[in-house]
């Protein structure tokens, strides 16, 4: 029997693997697993990949029998409980079983419905010793944007937010560095005005954004970032990814303009959420390779909570939100928001700047942050909407 620390050391190591998929495995979780021979030494690993269709288990299974390794009397460390449905495999839990393992590790218990507990009964009722919560607060932030799609079918929503120590998200209308009038459109022209941004926040903190958008499914901004700053919303990372990075624009009475990046570089891969019925104006957009979504208004506007549902329905897992101050606001007014980032810049940008947030109904507390320096910034980032199920805990 491997000791707790060697537990550890080898469900790390499957979470690493873990994360090999990430980009590359929804609308499936990221999973990795680890196989040990009956005398505790590594006989296979492996990963999930989505368009190579094995589950982890599976992936290392085969590892383990191309390497001439049995694992019978065994153990597997699997980051996620293994599935006992059919889909598009077999049920791990059989795979297993056929193998001979003699345990089975899991870091968390698998939040789908369809799985949710009965992947570790089927074990134990083999005979297999089966343990489950090793690493576990490790493996539920890898698949947070699963654990809230497969139990409520809309996206995990990260709410990414640059700021400086005041709150503040650009500079006065009409100050230096302004952001909406350096980098804006003439209302008239319906053209864009090409100047220098001001950046908040530094290149390493901006550098981190693109990997929260390599992460993502989506992006979200409203058009009124695109009317001041008229951006790509692409994900530079330069990381694999099977999906492309959807690129959603909230634009209730269709005022994109034509001639802005978005517009200019859609490739079935720029979506409008409005309330508009302009129909001219949709065609004319759709002509133009953008995706139109036409939603009942709410108060005039598109309503949110529709928003998420309607991406659902797309297998669209996690949602960057890149919004600025009123739906940053509205959005977090309507507990919309699963995870909240701050990339705090160390200035002071004074009262006139534009706030990140206007009033909220009450004060937000951040519980659990997590903060990591970037240069001369600090990120913070706190879990606001827990996705997974109530159950938890190390069972035997």
């Amino acid at each position: 029997m491997p000791t707790p620390d060697q537990d550890r050391t080898q469900m790390l190591r499957a979470l690493a693997l873990a994360r090999r998929g990430i980009a590359l495995t929804a609308p499936n979780p990221a999973v990795g697993c680890v196989l040990l021979d009956a005398a505790g030494q590594p006989a296979g690993e492996g990963w999930h990949q989505y368009d190579l269709k094995d589950h982890a288990e599976v992936a290392a299974l085969q590892a383990a029998r191309q390497a001439g390794k049995s694992v019978r009397g065994g153990t597997a460390y699997v980051t996620l409980e293994p599935c006992n449905h059919i889909g598009r495999t077999g049920p791990c839990t059989q795979a297993l079983i056929a193998a001979g393992v003699s345990r089975v590790v899991a870091a968390t218990i698998d939040p789908n419905p369809a799985v949710a507990g009965q992947g570790l009964a089927a074990l134990r009722a083999a005979g297999i010793q089966t343990q489950v919560g090793l690493c576990q607060p490790e493996a539920r932030r890898l698949n947070e944007p699963f654990a809230r799609w497969i139990t409520s079918r809309r996206p995990f929503v990260l709410m990414k937010v640059a700021m400086s120590l005041d709150g503040r998200i650009a500079p006065a209308p009409g100050a230096p560095g302004d952001r909406s009038s350096s980098l804006g459109w003439a209302p008239a022209a319906g053209h864009h005005i090409p100047r220098q941004p001001y950046w908040i926040t530094s290149e390493a903190a901006r550098a981190a954004v693109q990997t929260l958008r390599w992460q993502a499914d989506a992006v979200l901004v409203g058009i009124d970032t695109v009317l001041a700053d008229d951006p790509l919303l692409t994900d530079r990372s330069g990381l694999a990814r099977r999906r492309p990075l959807q690129r959603l624009v909230l634009d209730s009475a269709l005022r994109m303009p034509l001639d802005c990046k978005l517009v200019a570089t859609a490739n079935h891969d720029v979506q409008i959420f409005t309330v508009s019925n302009d129909e001219p104006r949709i065609q004319e957009l759709r002509a133009r390779g953008l995706r139109v979504e036409v939603l009942p208004a709410v108060a005039g506007r598109v309503p949110l909570d529709q928003l998420l549902a309607k991406l659902g329905e797309q297998g669209i897992l996690s949602l960057l939100s890149e919004t600025g101050t009123r739906l940053n606001t509205a959005l977090l007014a309507a507990k919309l928001v699963d995870r909240l980032q701050l990339f705090v810049s160390p200035q002071i940008m004074g009262s006139d700047a534009v706030p990140a947030f206007k009033s909220m109904p009450a004060p937000l507390p951040l519980a659990e942050v997590e903060v990591e320096r970037y240069a001369n910034d600090l990120s913070l980032s706190s879990l606001l909407n827990n996705p997974w199920p109530a159950e938890a805990g190390t069972r035997e």
